[in-house]
């Protein structure tokens, strides 16, 4: 370090006067600082809380207002953008997102903020001096650290980055909440619907057992039939009672998807007229381009690319030497009250290193985060077509079911007037009812895997047709962790 000094002799002034200001100096720096508030956490009380949650809180009728939805009231039901709302409102993940922005937000304070000069005060007493009344040696010298060569703006870069990327971040667990509820409500609604379905099937059923019955006491069929359809209704029967355990596991999934206790769905009428829909828009040529460079994980890496750039720049900033100005003040009451006024100027000699660990460092980072956001692109492609060749193959699927059923159905009616006319016996028509509720639970199982398949591209794809900016940013912009 080479340290330059210039002193300048000037007239002192009082001592009181000196002490007055220097307390009143003090005082100054002391009372813009902040004041710590503690918020402990009580397990109990946060349990309590939660379990207190409801569709029917104020804050969350505001909040879908807010949004442009009205709140479904008594006998009317909860849709899927109603729901997903909820869950933005409600959902921990994204309060925990949120809280990551704001601390990456933080921290740009940080990067801009200038270094704070240091003060030294090291009074001295000389008992050598005959004669003196006072004989006091009081020096004050301030430290003033500059930055430069423009490091202050390079870490503000960095952070702005960073922050960037945090958003992207918050963005891409909006997407994560959203198909999350989407999955757990295609869950409820296929568990529902699959049981209507094995409650039809097991009444067919047991109308061909009753009538397999009544032919084998009339010496029709043998016992042999009679217990394979006895067999077939009991595995139906079985299957039937399942389901009930499917539709409770759904329910709570779906209430952990939207982040309230299960008791919160009591009463709660769910609409599922999505599911009854396959839209194309997605399947667009420039719906995947539009993904392919607006994804939330592909922009956050962008980010954090970008903030390593920022990052090396700074590093090979640093390798210059810093600047450290130290003005300075000495009362020597032993020269007749005489003052010093001195200044100097402090620089860190790059001798023994040019800073190169840092750098080689920061660069070995930066190609790092390259190879991740090549990475990260690569997999979106992947995904992203993946999502699109089983949408199609799905939609292919649906469409030959529809015809599967189609023709179930012309058959059953057809075998329904022939037993009317006496042409067919009952057992021929109970036996067509298994077979059509047989196809329509495989076109249900068809259709359940094309909106899977529809979930699953628009998680990919993460387009404004499916999830408008507003909603975005409404879920972005909930100032805290939702209460109950």
């Amino acid at each position: 370090m080479t340290v330059m000094m210039i002193a300048i002799r000037t007239k002192s002034m009082p001592t009181t006067f000196k002490m007055r200001y220097l307390c009143l100096f003090a005082v100054g720096l002391l009372s813009g600082c902040a004041t710590f508030q503690p918020r402990p956490i009580s397990p109990a009380g946060s349990l309590g809380a939660y379990e207190s949650r409801s569709l029917g809180n104020p804050g969350l009728v505001k909040f879908l207002v807010a949004n442009h939805v009205a709140w479904p009231g008594s006998g009317q039901s909860w849709d899927l953008k109603a729901l997903t709302l909820a869950a933005f409102y409600y959902q921990p993940a994204l309060a925990y997102a949120r809280a990551q922005l704001l601390s990456a937000q933080a921290a740009r304070i940080t990067a801009r903020a200038r270094p704070n000069p240091s003060l030294s005060l090291s009074p001295g007493y000389d008992s050598g001096v005959p004669g003196v009344r006072n004989p006091w040696i009081v020096p004050v010298a301030i430290n003033w650290p500059i930055d430069s060569v423009g490091r202050r703006g390079d870490r503000m870069a960095q952070a702005r980055h960073l922050a960037v990327a945090a958003r992207w971040d918050l963005i891409g667990t909006v997407w994560g909440v959203r198909s999350r509820l989407r999955r757990a409500l295609l869950a409820l609604y296929g568990a529902r619907q699959t049981k209507s379905l094995r409650v039809r099937q097991v009444t067919a059923l047991r109308s061909v057992v009753n009538l397999l019955e009544g032919q084998f006491r009339a010496g029709a069929v043998s016992s042999y039939t009679v217990t394979g359809a006895r067999i077939a209704l009991e595995h139906a029967t079985l299957a039937r009672q399942a389901q009930a355990g499917r539709i409770r596991q759904a329910r709570i999934a779906l209430a952990g998807a939207i982040g309230v206790p299960v008791s919160a769905l009591r009463g709660v009428h769910l609409s599922f007229a999505g599911f009854r829909r396959f839209p194309r828009d997605l399947t667009r040529p420039a719906v995947r381009q539009h993904a392919l460079l607006g994804r939330s994980d592909v922009r956050a890496s962008l980010a954090q690319y970008a903030a390593s750039q920022s990052a090396l720049k700074l590093e090979v900033a640093r390798q210059w030497p810093s600047v450290v100005l130290g003005p300075g003040y000495v009362w020597n009451s032993q020269l007749v009250d005489d003052s010093q006024w001195q200044l100097s100027l402090s620089l860190t000699l790059p001798l023994l290193n040019q800073n190169q660990g840092p750098i080689a460092q920061a660069r070995a980072r930066r190609r790092v985060a390259a190879a991740q956001f090549l990475g990260v692109q690569a997999a979106a492609v992947t995904q992203i077509d993946g999502a699109l060749a089983a949408y199609r193959s799905a939609l292919a699927q649906v469409r030959t079911a529809d015809s599967l059923l189609g023709n179930l159905t012309h058959q059953l009616k057809s075998i329904r007037a022939q037993v009317s006319a006496g042409e067919m016996q009952p057992l021929d028509l109970a036996n067509a009812d298994v077979a059509f509720y047989a196809g329509a639970q495989n076109l249900l199982a068809t259709r359940l895997a094309a909106q899977q398949a529809l979930g699953a591209l628009q998680d990919a794809v993460q387009s404004p047709l499916t999830l408008r900016p507003s909603m975005l940013q409404s879920a972005q912009n909930i100032p805290h962790p939702a209460g109950p």
